[in-house]
Protein backbone atom coordinates (compact mmCIF):
# COMPACT_ATOMS: atom_id res chain seq x y z
CA UNK A 1 0.00 0.00 0.00
CA UNK A 2 2.92 2.23 -0.36
CA UNK A 3 1.78 4.22 -3.37
CA UNK A 4 -2.14 4.86 -1.91
CA UNK A 5 -2.96 8.00 0.15
CA UNK A 6 -3.46 6.79 3.86
CA UNK A 7 -7.15 7.61 4.79
CA UNK A 8 -7.70 10.57 6.78
CA UNK A 9 -11.04 10.71 7.94
CA UNK A 10 -12.24 8.89 10.41
CA UNK A 11 -15.22 7.03 7.90
CA UNK A 12 -12.55 6.82 5.19
CA UNK A 13 -10.25 4.89 8.27
CA UNK A 14 -13.76 2.72 8.86
CA UNK A 15 -14.00 2.22 5.20
CA UNK A 16 -10.57 0.67 4.92
CA UNK A 17 -11.37 -1.60 7.76
CA UNK A 18 -14.61 -2.68 6.18
CA UNK A 19 -12.93 -3.48 3.05
CA UNK A 20 -10.39 -5.75 4.07
CA UNK A 21 -12.79 -7.79 6.03
CA UNK A 22 -15.24 -7.94 2.91
CA UNK A 23 -12.48 -9.12 1.13
CA UNK A 24 -11.54 -11.98 3.05
CA UNK A 25 -14.99 -13.18 3.24
CA UNK A 26 -15.18 -12.83 -0.77
CA UNK A 27 -12.09 -14.59 -1.48
CA UNK A 28 -13.25 -17.76 1.03
CA UNK A 29 -16.98 -17.59 -1.18
CA UNK A 30 -14.82 -18.05 -4.07
CA UNK A 31 -12.89 -20.77 -2.95
CA UNK A 32 -15.53 -22.70 -2.00
CA UNK A 33 -16.91 -22.53 -5.79
CA UNK A 34 -13.39 -23.20 -7.09
CA UNK A 35 -13.27 -26.25 -5.26
CA UNK A 36 -17.00 -27.49 -6.00
CA UNK A 37 -16.15 -27.09 -9.45
CA UNK A 38 -13.30 -28.72 -9.29
CA UNK A 39 -14.84 -31.84 -7.24
CA UNK A 40 -17.57 -31.86 -10.05
CA UNK A 41 -14.79 -32.20 -13.24
CA UNK A 42 -13.14 -34.88 -11.29
CA UNK A 43 -16.99 -36.59 -10.72
CA UNK A 44 -17.46 -36.07 -14.35
CA UNK A 45 -13.92 -37.94 -14.60
CA UNK A 46 -14.48 -40.68 -12.94
CA UNK A 47 -17.88 -41.21 -14.75
CA UNK A 48 -19.76 -41.04 -11.15
CA UNK A 49 -23.53 -39.53 -12.04
CA UNK A 50 -24.79 -39.16 -8.77
CA UNK A 51 -21.79 -37.83 -7.11
CA UNK A 52 -21.85 -35.41 -9.83
CA UNK A 53 -24.75 -34.12 -9.73
CA UNK A 54 -24.87 -33.59 -6.03
CA UNK A 55 -22.41 -31.78 -6.19
CA UNK A 56 -23.98 -29.56 -9.54
CA UNK A 57 -26.28 -28.89 -7.27
CA UNK A 58 -23.75 -27.87 -4.33
CA UNK A 59 -21.89 -25.61 -6.60
CA UNK A 60 -25.76 -23.72 -8.43
CA UNK A 61 -26.44 -23.34 -4.62
CA UNK A 62 -23.33 -21.44 -4.00
CA UNK A 63 -23.13 -19.51 -6.70
CA UNK A 64 -26.91 -18.01 -6.51
CA UNK A 65 -26.30 -17.31 -2.85
CA UNK A 66 -23.05 -15.20 -3.58
CA UNK A 67 -24.95 -13.73 -6.43
CA UNK A 68 -26.61 -12.57 -4.16
CA UNK A 69 -24.58 -11.57 -1.27
CA UNK A 70 -22.84 -9.54 -4.76
CA UNK A 71 -19.71 -11.48 -4.71
CA UNK A 72 -20.17 -11.86 -8.47
CA UNK A 73 -21.91 -10.11 -11.21
CA UNK A 74 -25.16 -11.74 -12.64
CA UNK A 75 -23.72 -12.42 -15.91
CA UNK A 76 -20.45 -14.11 -13.98
CA UNK A 77 -22.89 -16.60 -12.17
CA UNK A 78 -24.85 -16.80 -15.20
CA UNK A 79 -21.62 -18.52 -17.44
CA UNK A 80 -20.35 -20.37 -14.69
CA UNK A 81 -23.36 -22.71 -13.93
CA UNK A 82 -23.60 -22.78 -17.80
CA UNK A 83 -20.69 -24.22 -17.97
CA UNK A 84 -21.22 -27.00 -14.96
CA UNK A 85 -24.28 -27.53 -16.90
CA UNK A 86 -22.56 -28.85 -19.80
CA UNK A 87 -19.71 -30.57 -17.93
CA UNK A 88 -22.62 -32.66 -16.02
CA UNK A 89 -24.62 -32.92 -19.72
CA UNK A 90 -21.40 -34.97 -21.16
CA UNK A 91 -22.06 -37.96 -18.67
Amino acid sequence: RSKEAMPHSVSAKKRVRQNATQRLYNKSIRSEIRTFTKMLEAAVQAKDKALAERYFKEAVSKLDKSLKKGVYHRNTVARKKSACGKLLATL
